[in-house]
């Protein structure tokens, strides 16, 4: 067995007062709800209410995506988490050369407000929370969202949800960026402002380790990685003249949840007090929710197996109690079938009914923080927080994240640390159970959810009548004022809203700001 932790560092056979020396429970504990956060953002957790349930779901067509949100909100889900599909995700019509054989594929295909009025048809916008996963046209599918809601007669001071808006991570790990990284931080601090006026309740970004995790980060390389990007967003913010406690207390993060159980609480654990810390002590944030961490986790794709697809129910409900021991504000599980294809509606029931075991059937429930001044693991997160500190030296010596992103930094270890997961596993060093041990000869057939090969036709149809039908010439007016303010220094979001609702499609919309800011080549594109 492995006598280190997921990121190497030592994980002794036997914990106890040793391991604290020297240790302050007040200065590295606190109170729940209380500076530095470490056992939770909130002083009664969930001992008042559970987590938010959220599945993530989203493919093929608005309509077969709005019929799976009605399914999972009947089957007792808490709030709504959209996939979109890669056209949607790089800023492409579903009509665009480029989107040619992906659209619906990974996620829903939105190309209009035309589509956001079905994927949301008959859903009570003021009653459901939706988190959106989007990054470089994130501003614009919270603009769809929002001019739905209005025409529901729901008004923006009413909406809640968060939209993921996290771009610096696309150029470290999953490379669904359109703009170079100053234009985005100007279209996310850009989303700051016009949500702290016009949707006050909204969490403007997500930000997000996962996906690093997901390409190979250790725990620590992801809390590291993260939380050096948020603060590249909070000085951004600040640069265009915002004020910290007005917009940081809107401010979400997005990890992961693996089956290493332990150093996946430590984990949580430490990226909340890091965080408290530093916006207390480098920002000067005074507003207790801005130094808050609030959490949405996603159990671990990248460990579900194709083989013996059963066994990934197991897994999930490990990786989803470290997350609500961890104490993460929302929760997705993963179906257990999602290494094979998208998942069947009964996967996607059985994920959901295994936060609902955790929450109504077991006792995780009735006491906050029940690890709190473990000999293990409270050695684990000062050990995490040690590591992951170190890490963020590093990147801050390198000029911040943007700067490290640009010399290749984070990709470069991460790509280090998923070649060595895959030499362990090669090796057997590195025991997945199903795929290097306990296999087993023959397997019973699995008829995956496959989708309509008709969805992309079908969607140019749809974009030919919606561009016959509408006043082409306000759509180039509104065109016209969003490049004049992506030109200048006007908040892009207000054209942007008045381009969406004249029916501008998403690729118009961003191939307008593609014409001002243009497009990034990574470094090592050539």
């Amino acid at each position: 067995m492995d006598p280190s932790t997921e990121s190497g560092l030592e994980f002794e056979a036997v914990y106890g007062p040793g391991a604290l020396d020297d240790w302050d429970p007040q200065a590295q504990l606190g109170e729940p709800g209380d500076f530095p956060y470490t056992r939770g953002v909130y002083a009664s957790m969930y001992t008042g209410r559970p987590w938010t349930m959220r599945q993530y779901a989203g493919f093929g067509t608005a309509t077969e995506s709005n019929a799976r949100y009605h399914e999972l909100i009947d089957a007792g889900t808490t709030g709504l988490s959209v996939a979109f599909d890669l056209p949607t995700q790089m800023g492409y019509d579903s009509d665009a050369p480029l989107a040619r054989g992906e659209v619906g594929k990974v996620g829903v295909a939105i190309d209009s407000i035309d589509d956001m009025r079905i994927l949301f048809g008959k859903i009570p916008l003021d009653e459901v929370s939706t988190s959106m996963t989007i990054n470089a046209p994130a501003a614009l599918l919270m603009l769809l969202y929002q001019l739905v809601a209005e025409e529901q007669g729901v008004d923006g001071s009413q909406l809640t949800g968060t939209v993921q808006n996290d771009v610096l991570k696309e150029y470290i790990a999953r490379g669904t960026y359109i703009y170079p990284p100053q234009e985005s931080l100007r279209l996310i601090t850009d989303s700051f402002g016009y949500c702290k006026a016009e949707l006050p309740r909204w969490n403007t970004i997500s930000i997000s380790g996962y996906h690093m995790a997901e390409a190979g980060a250790t725990p620590v390389q992801e809390v590291a990685f993260t939380l050096a990007n948020g603060i590249e967003y909070v000085r951004a913010a600040i640069s265009s003249g915002q004020d910290v406690d007005e917009f940081a207390p809107r401010l979400a993060f997005f990890l992961v949840s693996r089956t290493s159980l332990l150093e996946e609480i430590a984990k949580f654990r430490a990226a909340r007090r890091i965080w408290a810390r530093v916006m207390r002590e480098e920002f000067g944030a005074t507003n207790p929710k801005s130094l808050m961490l609030r959490l949405h986790v996603q159990t671990a794709g990248v460990q579900l197996t194709a083989q013996q697809p059963e066994v990934n129910l197991v897994r999930v409900a490990i990786q989803a109690l470290a997350a609500v021991l961890g104490g993460t504000q929302s929760l997705h599980t993963n179906s257990y079938d999602e290494a094979i294809a998208l998942p069947s509606q009964k996967a996607a029931r059985l994920a959901l009914r295994t936060q609902q075991v955790l929450a109504y059937e077991t006792d995780v429930t009735k006491t906050v923080d029940p690890f709190a001044g473990s000999y293990a693991m409270e050695s684990l997160t000062d050990d995490i927080e040690t590591a992951a500190r170190d890490l963020m030296t590093r990147v801050e010596d390198m000029g911040g994240a943007v700067a490290a992103i640009e010399r290749g930094f984070q990709k470069d270890e991460i790509e280090r640390s998923a070649y060595a997961i895959a030499q362990e596993i090669d090796s057997g060093r590195r025991v997945v159970v199903g795929l290097n041990r306990f296999t087993v000869s023959t397997e019973n057939p699995y008829e995956p959810l496959r989708g309509d090969p008709t969805i992309e036709a079908q969607q140019a149809e749809r974009l030919a009548v919606l561009r016959r039908d509408r006043d082409s010439g306000e759509v180039t007016r509104c065109l016209g004022a969003l490049q004049d303010a992506a030109r200048g220094t006007d908040n892009v979001l207000y054209p942007m809203k008045e381009a969406l609702r004249a029916r501008a499609t998403l690729g118009e919309v961003c191939d307008a700001l593609r014409e001002v800011w243009g497009v990034y080549s990574p470094p090592d594109a050539f």
